[in-house]
C-alpha cells in the first residue's frame, strides 16, 4: 500500500519482488474510552499506553536544531520521544521516535495546538511535514497559520529505531526478474526470494518484528501527543495514514479533537491486508488506463498513438524489448513497472513518466534508464528505501493473518493477471513474504465508532489506484457523524495536497472552525494536467 514507493520494488520490489501543568497531565493521560479493547491481551496494552503517555507528558519533548543531515532547516526544530517497544511491558526496552514540528505562522491567540501527520507506507516519513510552512506551500497556508505543524518517523523508521530486512545494497541492485512469471519455475524462484527475504527480516530485526503493528504505531501516536501537551489529538493522515487514524480513533476516540483522512485504506478487518492489494491490482488497472486515455489526446506532445490500444502496445512493445534485454543492462519489466507505476499513482507524474517514455520512441534510451534505473551511489538513498520497504512488509504482515497456502496466492492472481496484468504480480511478490512470516500475526482492530469520537472528515477521489474508492465509503459508514467529500473523476492519490478549491476550502473550514457541510459533498475534479 506503500505510495511513494522506492525504484526498486512497487511500493517496494524487495528482493522478493524483482514510508507541565497538573492539568495538561491530567489530560495526555485520560483512559480510552470503555469498549475501545477489541482483543484478549489488549486491556494490558491499553494499561501501558496509559502508563507511556503520562511519563511522555512529564517529560515532554526538548526541542533543539534537527541534525545537519536531516535536511530539516531552522526554524523546524526536532526531538525525540521514548515509547515501549511492548506496550504490555511498558517499563521494559524503549525505543526513540524522531519528531520534528513548526510553529504555527499566525498569532498565539490565533493558535489551535499542534497537527500532527502521518504519510502513508507502512513505511513513509513525516518529518517533511513542516516544510510545507518554509516552503510556503499555498493549499496549507490558512492551516499553517493556526497549527504546529509536526511530523515523525513512525517506530522501525527513519530514524526511529529503523529496522531492516537485507543489504541495502543487494536491495537496489537490478535488473530484477520479470514479475510476471512465464512458468512454473519462475514462480517457484519468486517464491524462493520471498522465503527469503522474510527470513531476512527475522535475522536483522526479529526483536521488533513482533511489536510492527498498526495499533502499536497508534498508541505511540498518543504518547506524542501526550508529549506535546496536548490534551486532544488533530490528525492528518494520506494512504495508510488514514488506517492508522482509523485505528487511533477506535482505540483512544475521546482524545481526538479533529482528524482528516485523505485517500482512504479500507479498514475492514476483512480487507486488512490480503485483499487489500488483490483490490490495488484492479484499481491500478483502472488508474493506467486513464493516464493512457491521456497520453492519446495529446498525441501532438508525445507522439505514442492517438488511441488507447496504441499506447499500450507501445508500453508492451517496450517492455518486451526490456525483458529480452535490459535498458542499459539494468532495466527491465520490474524496473520499468516501477518507474511507470507513478503515473496511475500521482496526476503529477502523468507528464514526466510520458515525456521519458515519449524520449525513448524517439531514440533517447538513456533517459529511461537514468529515470528507472537504482543509483548505487546514493547510499542514504537506498538505506532509507530499503528500511521503507522493510516497515511495509513488517506492519503489513504482522498486522494480519495472510494465506500460508501458496495455492490460494497462485489461484487468486493468476485470475487476476487476465484482465488486470499492469500491477497483479509485481505486487503478489512483494507480498508473499507475508506467506511465510516468521512473527506471530495479529487480528485487525475492528473498527467503529466510541463514545467521544469528533466528527472526522473523509476525502477520496474516485479513481484511486492504491486505495480504491470503496474504503472511503467503508471508514464513513463505521465512523459516524463523519463527512465524505468525494472528488468525482479524478484519481490523484493523497486529494488534501493539491489545488482544487472545492475541497482546500472545506479543509480549511473544518481545521480552523470545525466545521462540516450539513451533508456528504461531491467535488469536481481538480485540474488535469498538461504537457
Amino acid at each position: 500500500m506503500r505510495e511513494n514507493r522506492p525504484k526498486s520494488r512497487l511500493l517496494a520490489i524487495s528482493s522478493a519482488g524483482a514510508l507541565v501543568t497538573a492539568t495538561l497531565i491530567a489530560g495526555a493521560v485520560s483512559a480510552p474510552a470503555a469498549g475501545a479493547a477489541d482483543r484478549p491481551g489488549h486491556d494490558r496494552e491499553a494499561a501501558g499506553a496509559r502508563t507511556a503517555a503520562a511519563r511522555a507528558a512529564e517529560a515532554g519533548i526538548h526541542w533543539q536544531d534537527c541534525p545537519s543531515d536531516w535536511g530539516l532547516a531552522k526554524p523546524i526544530q526536532c526531538g525525540w520521544v521514548s515509547v515501549p517497544v511492548d506496550y504490555a511491558h511498558p517499563y521494559g526496552k524503549q525505543i526513540k521516535l524522531a519528531v520534528d514540528r513548526i510553529g504555527n505562522t499566525g498569532t498565539q491567540k490565533e493558535r489551535q495546538g499542534a497537527l500532527v501527520y502521518n504519510p502513508g507506507g507502512p513505511g513513509g516519513s513525516g518529518l517533511r511535514f513542516p516544510t510545507r510552512v518554509t516552503n510556503k506551500n499555498a493549499v496549507w497556508a490558512n492551516v499553517a497559520k493556526a497549527y504546529d505543524f509536526v511530523g515523525f518517523d513512525p517506530r522501525g523508521v527513519g530514524h526511529s529505531a529503523p529496522i531492516s530486512c537485507v543489504d541495502p545494497q543487494e536491495f537496489v541492485k537490478a535488473p530484477k526478474a520479470d514479475p510476471v512469471p512465464d512458468s512454473e519455475a519462475d514462480k517457484r524462484a519468486q517464491r524462493k526470494l520471498a522465503r527469503e527475504y522474510a527470513e531476512g527480516c527475522a535475522e536483522r530485526s526479529g526483536a521488533m518484528l513482533p511489536h510492527m503493528t498498526t495499533p502499536n504505531t497508534a498508541r505511540d501516536l498518543d504518547v506524542i501527543r501526550a508529549a506535546l501537551g496536548e490534551k486532544k489529538l488533530n490528525y492528518l493522515g494520506v494512504s495508510y495514514g488514514t488506517y492508522l487514524g482509523a485505528v487511533y480513533g477506535t482505540l483512544f476516540p475521546g482524545h481526538l479533537r479533529r482528524m482528516i483522512v485523505d485517500s482512504v485504506v479500507n479498514p475492514s478487518r476483512e480487507n486488512i491486508w490480503y485483499q487489500a492489494n488483490l483490490d490495488q491490482d484492479v484499481a491500478f488497472e483502472g488508474r493506467w488506463k486513464d493516464w493512457e486515455d491521456w497520453v492519446a489526446a495529446n498525441d501532438a506532445a508525445f507522439h505514442l498513438g492517438t488511441t488507447r490500444a496504441a499506447v499500450q502496445a507501445k508500453w508492451l512493445q517496450l517492455r518486451a524489448t526490456a525483458k529480452q534485454h535490459p535498458l542499459g543492462g539494468v532495466v527491465g519489466p520490474a524496473e520499468l513497472i516501477s518507474f511507470f507505476q507513478s503515473a496511475p499513482y500521482y496526476d503529477s507524474s502523468w507528464v514526466p513518466v510520458a515525456s521519458v517514455f515519449s524520449k525513448y520512441y524517439a531514440g533517447d534510451t538513456q533517459a529511461l534508464v537514468d529515470a528507472a534505473s537504482p543509483d548505487l551511489s546514493d547510499t542514504a538513498g537506498n538505506i532509507a528505501s530499503e528500511n521503507g520497504n522493510a516497515v511495509y512488509t513488517a506492519v503489513e504482515c504482522t498486522d494480519a493473518k495472510w494465506p500460508t497456502s501458496w495455492r490460494t496466492w497462485d489461484r487468486d492472481n493468476t485470475r487476476l493477471n487476465r484482465d488486470h496484468p499492469f500491477m497483479t504480480w509485481a505486487n503478489a511478490w512483494m507480498n508473499l513474504p507475508c506467506a511465510t512470516w516468521p512473527a506471530k500475526q495479529r487480528t485487525p482492530v475492528e473498527v467503529r465508532t466510541h463514545k467521544g469520537l469528533p466528527q472526522v472528515l473523509i476525502v477520496q477521489s474516485t479513481r484511486d489506484a492504491a486505495t480504491p474508492y470503496p474504503g472511503a465509503v467503508e471508514l464513513h459508514k463505521r465512523f459516524k457523524g463523519s463527512r465524505l467529500i468525494t472528488e468525482r473523476d479524478a484519481g490523484s492519490h493523497g486529494v488534501t495536497g493539491l489545488v482544487n478549491p472545492c475541497i482546500n476550502q472545506r479543509v480549511d473550514a473544518y481545521l480552523l472552525d470545525g466545521r462540516l457541510d450539513g451533508k456528504d459533498v461531491t467535488c469536481a475534479p481538480h485540474a488535469t494536467p498538461k504537457p
